[in-house]
This record gives C-alpha cells, structure tokens and sequence, in this order.
C-alpha cells in the first residue's frame, strides 16, 4: 500500500529530513511517525494526570489529612475554645 503526499510543503519536509539524516524520503518518514507514535504513548493521559495531582495534594496534607473536623477543631479555627 502507498502513501502519496500531495502537499509540496510536506514533501519538501520530508526531502529536507531525508538529507539530514542521509536516508530515503521514505525512510525518514517512517522514523518521524515512529518518534510521534512513541511520543504519544509515553504522553500521560488526562486520567493519569489527575490522578498524580491528587496523589501530590495527599502528600503535601500530610499525616492529619481526613480526620474529621470535631468540636474542637472548628472551635479552635474561630477561637472560641
């Protein structure tokens, strides 16, 4: 199966990497989706990006975080012990 590239700049792109790289027009394609495949993969998804930023919020809270907030607590944030 072909790819035909009918963009004169895409093809030019791919002529300037080949002569960079000193490989086939078409090799050099090959190696660019391969590196923006690879690159993609390795991209966290949003998912797994919030899941960090609650993880990092947990750890900044330290051992008190989650208790819950008694008489005393509340008392003691208004100052009405």
């Amino acid at each position: 199966m072909s790819l035909y590239v009918k963009d004169a700049e895409v093809n030019r792109m791919a002529q300037r990497l080949a002569a960079i790289q000193r490989v086939s027009k078409t090799e050099a394609v090959r190696r660019a989706l391969l590196h923006e495949l690879e690159r993609e993969e390795h991209t966290p998804t949003l998912v797994d990006k919030g899941l960090d930023f609650a993880r990092a919020l947990r750890a900044k809270a330290g051992p008190n975080a989650g208790k819950p907030a008694d008489k005393a607590f509340i008392d003691g944030l208004y100052g009405d012990e």
